[in-house]
This record gives C-alpha cells, sequence and structure tokens, in this order.
C-alpha cells in the first residue's frame, strides 16, 4: 500500500523571534527531522506543503525518498488540501506539522497501521489534568473521562480524507473533518514527544532533549603577587598593598575558570583563546574573556551549567568579597547564583601561597553540549 506523508510546512514559524522550522537545532532543522521521522515511520513518498519564505530551502531539501514542493495556503486546511491534491494516487496519506518534530517514529508506524486497518490513524493522548471551562465568574469542572487531546501524524485513507476536505468546511484538525464527512476517527496512543514547538519554552524544551550528560572540565592557574598593581578576583577589586602580576589584569581566579570551561568545552585553554603575545589582551578586564569563553561555548551548542572554585590564598583575608565574586561570575555566564561556587583556603603559611609570594585558583565546570543527531 503506497503511502505519502504531508510534511506541513507552511506557516509563518516565527513567532519565536525566527523561523523555528528552518532554524537548525543541533545541525538538523525541525523539516528535517519530521521528514526523517515520517520516512523511517513508513512513508515511502513525501509533498512538502512550504510558504513563499521556505519554498528555496525545500527544494534544496535532500529526501530518502522520492519528494514533491508545493506551495500551501493562508489557513491549514488550505495547505491540506494543496498537500492532497499533490499525494494523488497513494493509498495512504499521512498528514504531519514540521513542528512536531520529535513525534516518534514508531508513532507514524502505528497511525499507518491504524488507517490501514480502521481507515483512520489519528494519534492522541488522554488528557490527564483536571480540565475546567470558566469565563471568570462561572467555574466548570468537566469530566476528562473521555477527553484527548489530539497531535499528528493524523492518517487516513486517502479517498476518504479527500472526500472530507472537499465536502467539510476548514478546521484546524484532520480529524475534526474526517468526522463530519466519514465517521469518528480510529485514536492511536500519542506520545509527550510529539510536542509542537510554538514557544521559546518549547524551544528550550527541545534543546533540552538534545543535550548530552554533562562534560567536565579542571583549571588551574597562579600569579605572582607584587606592588603597584590592583589585586581583582573575580571581577572584584580588593584593597590590598599588592597585585596580581600578569598580561591582563591577572584574575587568578577567572583565568581558572576559563581554564576550566574551555576544557569541558575541549576548546583549548586561555593561552590558546586569548595568547599574551596579543596586546589586545594587555591590561584587559577579565570578565571581558569569560563572556568570550562564554560565547564561544554557546556557539558550539553548548552551554555552561555550573561552575566551582577554591582560592589559595594566605592575605588578604576574600571572605567578604566572596558574594560579590559569585554575582560578577553569574552574571557573565548567564548563570543562577546557585550554580557558581567560589571558596577561598589558606596554606597553612605553606608553600609561595602561604607566604604571600602569589596567589593560584583552582576550578571546575560543567558543560553540557547538544548531540550530533
Amino acid at each position: 500500500m503506497s503511502v505519502t506523508g504531508i510534511l506541513l510546512c507552511a506557516g509563518s514559524a516565527t513567532r519565536m523571534g525566527f523561523d523555528k522550522l528552518t532554524t537548525p537545532l543541533c545541525g538538523r532543522t525541525a523539516i528535517e527531522r519530521s521528514a526523517a521521522l515520517l520516512i523511517a515511520g513508513g512513508c515511502d513518498r513525501l509533498v512538502l506543503v512550504g510558504s513563499a519564505a521556505n519554498e528555496a530551502y525545500l527544494n534544496a531539501l535532500s529526501c530518502a525518498v522520492p519528494h514533491t514542493v508545493v506551495r500551501g495556503g493562508a489557513e491549514r486546511s488550505d495547505s491540506v488540501r494543496n498537500g492532497l491534491a499533490a499525494a494523488n494516487g497513494c493509498e495512504i496519506a499521512v498528514i504531519h506539522d514540521a513542528a512536531r518534530c520529535f513525534t516518534p517514529a514508531d508513532c507514524v508506524t502505528a497511525c499507518i497501521e491504524s488507517a490501514r486497518t480502521y481507515g483512520s490513524g489519528v494519534l492522541a493522548m488522554a488528557v490527564r489534568d483536571t480540565v475546567v471551562r470558566t469565563d471568570g465568574t462561572a467555574y466548570e469542572t468537566l469530566d476528562r473521562t473521555n477527553l484527548y487531546r489530539t497531535q499528528t501524524p493524523q492518517a487516513f485513507r486517502y479517498a476518504e480524507i479527500v472526500r472530507a476536505y472537499a465536502e467539510a468546511d476548514s478546521a484546524t484538525d484532520d480529524a475534526a473533518l474526517y468526522r463530519r464527512v466519514v465517521g469518528v476517527p480510529h485514536l492511536v496512543p500519542g506520545s509527550e514527544a510529539a510536542r509542537k514547538l510554538t514557544t521559546a519554552e518549547d524551544w528550550n524544551w527541545a534543546k533540552e532533549r538534545l543535550m548530552t550528560y554533562p562534560k567536565i572540565g579542571t583549571g588551574f592557574d597562579i600569579h605572582r603577587l607584587v606592588e603597584g598593581r590592583k589585586l581583582i578576583l573575580g571581577g572584584v577589586e580588593i584593597p590590598y598593598e599588592k597585585g596580581l602580576l600578569g598580561h591582563s589584569d591577572a584574575d587568578v581566579l577567572i583565568h581558572a575558570m576559563i581554564d576550566a570551561i574551555m576544557g569541558a568545552a575541549a576548546l583549548g585553554d586561555i593561552g590558546k583563546a586569548f595568547p599574551d603575545s596579543d596586546e589586545r589582551y594587555r591590561g584587559i578586564d577579565s570578565r571581558v574573556l569569560l563572556r568570550e569563553t562564554a560565547d564561544m561555548v554557546r556557539k558550539q551548542d553548548m552551554q555552561v551549567v555550573q561552575v566551582d572554585a577554591t582560592i589559595l590564598c594566605q592575605r588578604p583575608k576574600l571572605r567578604p568579597y566572596i558574594d560579590a565574586m559569585r554575582q560578577n561570575l553569574a552574571a557573565d555566564l548567564g548563570l543562577a547564583e546557585e550554580n557558581v561556587s567560589v571558596k577561598a583556603t589558606t596554606t597553612e603559611g605553606m608553600n609561595d601561597e602561604g607566604r604571600g609570594f602569589c596567589i593560584s585558583a583552582h576550578a571546575v565546570a560543567q558543560v553540557r553540549g547538544l548531540r550530533e543527531s
């Protein structure tokens, strides 16, 4: 039985401030992901229903099965009609919203098998939350026993869904039109993974699904204490008769943290990214370097999730400045303060730190990245 997937990509898709359908998420767009899951689920042909804005993108898309690109309409129902016209000759039509790009392929298969057996297969999930109807004054709790949330894909015998669209008015749900003309659609157990990417919260949910386990990096730095220099740690200037010697402001805490972050992201080290042979970095505020490091990580589809550091310093006492350091670091890394830890300890007069010759810092960072899929 020939099965054609009708992938709906014609919406404006810019509610989040960018095109959610053609913006890569871990190297693959929502359209690419949805096309792949339809093919994996059993579609042997695709009709890509696009807009004027993404038509060139769709025409350049590579698919593992024969595919056709058609222009969508003003409403979703218009786009489905255009897609059905292009799917002429198939026996089962599988209609799917490209924004539901994480729908499991086995859900597609189940919908197709249901359509073969019953004439229709509509992905749906039973409502589990309490549902109320209210206008701000009246308040009514609804019986959720027979309430379902429909999703896509929705699969139908081709001739029947074409008839439904020809005879019924428009609707936002294919199954609703099918019910008006053909009969009660057969439901197939849905999946939370079939969530539609609509809001920024949905986009963050999608990124979270693709995140790897945290990767760990460690960092260490040490600078001599000398006269005539400011003592800056964690971006905080600390009153003291000496400061740390270095090409930049010699903020040993931030330098150790940069090394830890770059190590976790496998991006090298601070010397590679900000070499002391480069005059651009002479005397630079290390907080600028930390922010640039966070940007480098984000450009690799990764993000810093937690940092922890220990400063080894005999004098001066650092406790009064720790909170301000944490605030600076959290702001620069885009983290909540609860995910930034800074500690200070002495070496009880031992080693060069204990004798006041230098200050050193150790740091650990966790970075999460997007899977290559």
